[in-house]
């Protein structure tokens, strides 16, 4: 066996060996973040083809009984067409996607991008958020910097997240009084990595 091949097999195998831990590292991502998410109420809904979400919408309108729904995404609205949802500026549920679904405290990133120019507290208690696996990410430092490396020119003002999914449970730390973004939020998490 030739020094070449010592060396060209070596570097092969490192890259096997580079890919399935970061198959394993992004499998791993998925459940911390899952578990994360539900612990603190969070209704999540997992798929693989765009399909499944638009069943999973449909089952969500229906168990809610909600006719309407409040939505500024032009894909989303979209969505909402075909399962016969109208679009209202007074509906009790807002649609939307997020910025990042963060790992390390199972909360999710919105921004300017989704929320415009209003504060969470201004939307619907219920929320139903899309999002792909692509979107998961370790903590906020490294969702900070992703929306700015991704958006050079016109960083997004208004970034927010969502923590707590209960909007309803007695909080009995007095600083926090009135002080909440907690939403009955549900989130269609489509794989796509």
């Amino acid at each position: 066996m030739s020094l070449f091949d010592k060396i060209f097999r070596k570097k092969s195998e490192n890259k096997k060996q580079n890919s399935s831990k970061n198959a394993t590292l992004e499998v791993a991502l998925d459940t911390l973040f899952v578990q994360q998410f539900k612990d603190k109420g969070g209704k999540f809904l997992y798929a693989t083809q765009k399909e499944e979400i638009l069943e999973y919408l449909q089952s969500i309108f229906e168990e809610n009984v909600w006719e309407s729904a409040l939505c500024f995404d032009r894909d989303l609205i979209t969505n909402l067409d075909v399962i016969n949802i109208k679009k209202a500026d007074n509906a009790k549920v807002f649609y939307t996607t997020c910025e990042h679904l963060v790992v390390e405290d199972g909360s999710i990133l919105f921004s300017s991008n989704q929320l415009k120019d209003a504060k969470l507290t201004h939307y619907p208690i219920n929320f139903i958020v899309f999002a792909k696996t692509s979107q998961l990410i370790h903590n906020k430092d490294k969702a900070l910097s992703s929306i700015k490396h991704r958006f050079k020119k016109e960083i997004p003002f208004n970034i927010s997240p969502i923590k707590d999914y209960l909007p309803y449970k007695k909080d009995p730390n007095f600083l926090s009084y009135g002080n909440t973004n907690s939403k009955n939020l549900y989130l269609l998490l489509l794989e796509d990595l």
